[in-house]
C-alpha cells in the first residue's frame, strides 16, 4: 500500500489538484480538510505519513495547525503550501515544524520532489 497523505486547503479545487497528482503517483489520500481544525481531527484519526498544509485558511490557519499536529505527533511530516509572497509565513511554518514547502501555482514535479524528500528523511 502506498504512503498515506492528508490534504489540507480551504479551496476544493486545490485539494483536488493535489489529490490527482499524488494518487496517480502511488500515494493514498486518507482525508481532505478545508481548515486546520478539521486537519487536526483527521490527523488524529488517520495518522497519515504526510500532510500537505495550506497556510491561509479560516477557523485555524496552517501555522497553528502545524503546531497542533506536532503537539499530537512530534514526528509529523508536514509540507506547507503557500502562495507567492508568503515567505515570512513559510519561515514561521518551518520554525513551527513543517518539513518543506511548495509554492502555488503547483508544479507536479515540485510536489512529488517535496513529498519524496520529506518521506525519505524519516519514516514514521
Amino acid at each position: 500500500m502506498g504512503k498515506q497523505i492528508l490534504i489540507v486547503d480551504d479551496a476544493a479545487f486545490m485539494r483536488m489538484m493535489i489529490k490527482n497528482i499524488v494518487t496517480k503517483n502511488g500515494y493514498e489520500v486518507v482525508g481532505e480538510a478545508e481548515n486546520g481544525q478539521v486537519a487536526l481531527e483527521l490527523y488524529k484519526k488517520h495518522k497519515p505519513d504526510l500532510v500537505t498544509m495550506d497556510i491561509t485558511m479560516p477557523e485555524m490557519n496552517g501555522i497553528d495547525s502545524v503546531k497542533a499536529i506536532r503537539g499530537v505527533d512530534p514526528k509529523a511530516n508536514i509540507i506547507m503550501c503557500s502562495a507567492m509572497g508568503q515567505q515570512a509565513m513559510v519561515m514561521e511554518a518551518i520554525q513551527a515544524g513543517a518539513k518543506d514547502f511548495i509554492v502555488k501555482p503547483f508544479q507536479q514535479d515540485r510536489i512529488l520532489q517535496a513529498i519524496g524528500r520529506v518521506l525519505a528523511r524519516g519514516d514514521k
